[in-house]
């Protein structure tokens, strides 16, 4: 099925959610743009014609909670849409896997074998499965990686403000992943 995953021919304005505070406004449009192409996005920026809250913004702003985003007419290219669904084998094999859960986190034995994003020849990654298995969690994101053939636990936060306080324990080294076989502790 083809779809033109839109030639907006009108402004549109976005007002962000607690959810999307605190993302920067170069990787929300990624998202929220699918096939526009980096370079289009960050010149559609620098020219001014994406804002916030009626003012020029620089690539790396972070969203607050009730910015009005205006979004530029943008042409994106059409693209046929991938419905791939997660298996009942595969989202039996994730819901199994899960070892903790709570309102803002999620970790899960992540199996071998299995990449953690789709893309490269891989059509389903871990992420993309438990978005489509739990479509009433308005936020799922990776806290880390796992490498395809990695077995492990693997941290899914389900809230910006658990996601980016991880990343800063991880980088301080709060916290840290422990590589079991590698010689790494």
């Amino acid at each position: 099925m083809l779809a033109s995953h839109q030639s907006s021919n009108r402004v549109r304005q976005i007002i962000i959610s607690p959810i999307q505070a605190g993302q920067r406004v170069d990787n929300f449009l990624l998202c929220f743009l699918k096939g526009l192409p980096k370079s289009r996005l960050y010149r559609i920026i620098r020219k001014g014609e994406v804002r916030v809250n009626k003012k020029r913004i620089d690539v790396s702003y972070r969203l607050a909670e009730g910015d009005v985003l205006r979004i530029p007419p943008v042409r994106l290219a059409e693209k046929p849409i991938q419905s791939l669904n997660p298996s009942i084998k595969l989202k039996n094999l994730l819901l199994n896997s899960i070892l903790y859960e709570d309102d803002q986190l999620i970790i899960l034995n992540k199996p071998s074998g299995m990449a953690v994003h789709g893309g490269s020849g891989v059509s389903l990654g871990l992420i993309e499965a438990l978005r489509k298995i739990r479509p009433e969690a308005p936020f799922l994101e990776l806290v880390h990686r796992l490498d395809r053939e990695t077995s492990g636990c693997i941290m899914i936060a389900k809230r910006r403000s658990i996601l980016t306080h991880l990343h800063e324990a991880l980088k301080s080294k709060t916290i840290k992943k422990n590589l079991f076989g590698t010689g790494e502790r």
